[in-house]
């Protein structure tokens, strides 16, 4: 299928940063967007909505403006007027990671103030967000609003660091004004800034606050994540709009996300309170609230009496001040109590030249049109395969991660978010066309359907196979546009199913259309003979049909294997060419012939389980071999039915 170079950058509104900065500098002017003017408009869609709004330069602000102060940190961001601490969130997060932060940042020392060469400024800078599968470069002017000399949204400890202000602005840009990122989902932000796969979870489900072997789990995953540099924030759900931005009696705030600084086991030391831990380290996770305060009012918040049992290099250690800067540790079984909801943005190596698990990528761009291609979800069985199909293999014992994105809405007026998921079904191992008999496939799992921008699953280990995940919106002729991304270890042969029959070779138009179709799925076999001097056997199948060959997986040390394994065949001649199913021992130097059966049934019949004998080959293949092969076979002379 045709691969798109997502790596390129797109340049928003076909503005180009190099050129209209060299423009301004022929003129010797300050850069003004016609874009995103200085005015209301970029402020609502509703004029005074914020009120008396002076937009005002950096340099009208203060009398040193930087883009950073000794450098991007977490405490660098500071939520405003908005309500968007999903954004502040992800915004403290990703100055945590100096590799993420040059990529959204291009460039970051040449877009810097310098006070020598104040000819070499023209109030213009540049951003890049991730934007359903491509970079985009977002330009924009040093305008900022403020009121009574202060920046109205998001601001930096230091007032005259502005990199977070014009970050947000360049967002807001992006989606047509400001007052759009009011309210949105922590994972939309995350993958804008990295490109990466979010995945939230519902930490009540996990049951993490009541049993400690989950918290365990949860506690290795996130620790993890963190050192593979993933972004991570949490949340506690108000439960209605009277309890958005409520504080808790612990000091917590609803409706609020919190960012996810560190996750690790604190060394404790002493005696006291400690020997009610009995042990000498405890899970313990760094949080930040964007409000830049409102901290975490329990054991271990800032200058709480359980610090004090740890001298000062322990607390140099973690990085512990005690200053209303909204950075605040608690034990992992608080943040567990407390917490709802976790976000997870992995940043997905696919660089084989690094130490880290690398990662084979599949993916494309998709879309729902009626009326063939928008079938709603499985519930509605007489549409649902009606919707795009992808195929993908995965290795043997192996894992994979699925996430289907559908075009953001946020910059749309009174449009909403589809409701949204995927399944994911085992299908023949030479699958190439769509699948039209779901009741022939197996299901191996699916997603939960949920209005959100994107849906994500991370599934195994499965046995090896071919796949296909079908994305759908839960109800039926629902048009939207979509990104659909697949994750493997191994090259994963990612293609989108739209043939519904096999089309004709161009190079071979004198071949013989198919006049059947048959599939036919290897069950098990029993009671062969034995092969190897230590153990059973390793036996698998090789199917052929019509000049093409099938292997399945195999089956190590057994001589009852189970193999589950199917494949399909488009037959022009089924009398010359009957269906084989040989069995086979693999071996290091070379394999062992077990036995086989012919299939000469040309018939139509759906589902037929067969217990067949197996038998020799050349001078003895009348000869019956030790042991029963199990089958189920369908076939018809209906091309477009399987």
């Amino acid at each position: 299928m045709k691969k798109f170079l997502f790596d390129q950058n797109k340049k928003y509104k076909n503005q180009d940063y190099s050129a209209l900065k060299k423009e301004c500098q022929t003129k010797g002017t300050l850069f003004i967007d016609p874009e995103f003017p200085p005015d209301d408009r970029s402020l609502s869609s509703t004029p005074g909505k914020f009120g008396s709004v002076v937009w005002k330069r950096p340099k009208q602000i203060c009398d040193d403006p930087k883009l950073f102060v000794e450098g991007a940190s977490s405490g660098d961001v500071h939520q405003g007027r908005l309500g968007n601490c999903w954004f502040v969130a992800a915004s403290s997060t990703l100055a945590s990671v100096k590799e993420i932060w040059n990529k959204v940042i291009p460039d970051a020392n040449g877009q810097e103030w310098n006070p020598e060469k104040p000819d070499e400024y023209q109030g213009i800078f540049r951003f890049q967000f991730w934007r359903y599968g491509y970079w985009v470069e977002v330009v924009i002017d040093d305008f900022l609003p403020t009121i009574n000399d202060e920046l109205v949204f998001i601001h930096s400890q230091s007032r005259n660091e502005f990199w977070s202000a014009l970050l947000e602005k360049a967002y807001a840009k992006l989606f047509g004004n400001y007052e759009v990122l009011d309210g949105g989902e922590l994972s939309e932000a995350l993958e804008d800034f990295t490109a990466g796969v979010s995945d939230t979870l519902d930490l009540l489900k996990l049951e993490v606050a009541t049993k400690p072997e989950e918290r365990v789990a949860l506690f290795a995953r996130m620790q993890k994540e963190m050192d593979r540099r993933s972004l991570m924030a949490a949340s506690i759900p108000a439960a209605s709009a009277e309890e958005m931005e409520a504080s808790t009696d612990v000091g917590l705030v609803k409706g609020h996300a919190y960012g996810i600084t560190c996750v690790k086991n604190v060394h404790l030391e002493g005696s006291g309170l400690f020997g009610l831990f009995n042990r000498d380290k405890m899970p313990m996770i760094r949080l930040r609230n964007p409000w830049g305060q409102c901290e975490w009012k329990g054991a271990f918040s800032d200058g709480s009496p359980e610090w004090d049992k740890i001298d000062i290099n322990d607390r140099k250690k973690v990085g512990l001040t005690f200053e209303e800067d909204g950075e605040f540790w608690m034990t992992f079984e608080d943040f567990c109590k407390y917490f709802h909801q976790t976000a997870i943005c992995r940043v997905v190596n696919t660089s084989f030249f690094t130490l880290t698990k690398t990662w084979h990528e599949g993916l494309a761009h998709g879309a729902w049109k009626k009326p063939d291609r928008a079938g709603g979800c499985p519930n509605n069985r007489e549409s649902f395969l009606k919707n795009p199909q992808y195929a993908f293999d995965v290795g043997d014992e192996d894992e994979f991660m699925c996430q289907l994105m559908q075009k953001s809405t946020r910059d749309k007026d009174g449009a909403v978010n589809k409701t949204i998921g995927f399944t994911v079904l085992k299908v023949e191992l030479n699958r190439r066309t769509r699948i039209h008999d779901l009741s022939l496939q197996e299901k191996l799992t699916s997603t939960v359907y949920r209005d959100s921008r994107s849906i994500f699953l991370r599934h195994g280990p499965v046995k090896k196979g071919r796949y296909v995940v079908i994305p759908s919106t839960f109800d039926p002729n629902q048009e939207a546009e979509f990104l659909i991304r697949v994750y493997t270890s191994d090259a994963n042969n990612f293609m989108e199913l739209t043939a519904e029959t096999p089309k004709k070779s161009w190079y071979n138009c004198c071949a013989k259309s198919p006049v059947l179709v048959t599939q036919i799925k290897v069950v098990r076999a029993t009671g062969l003979q034995k092969q190897d001097t230590q153990g059973g056997a390793d036996p698998y199948c090789v199917i052929s049909c019509d000049g093409e060959k099938v292997t399945t997986r195999s089956v190590n040390n057994t001589t009852n294997p189970e193999w589950g394994d199917s494949a399909i065949f488009y037959r022009s001649d089924p009398l010359k060419h009957p269906l084989k199913v040989q069995i086979w021992n693999h071996n290091v130097i070379r394999d062992q012939y077990m036995g086989k059966h012919v299939f000469l049934s040309t018939d139509d019949f759906r589902n037929s389980a067969q217990e067949v004998d197996l038998y020799g080959r050349k001078g003895e293949s009348q000869t019956v071999q030790p042991g029963k092969l199990m089958v189920h076979i369908t076939q018809t002379r209906d091309l477009s039915s399987l």
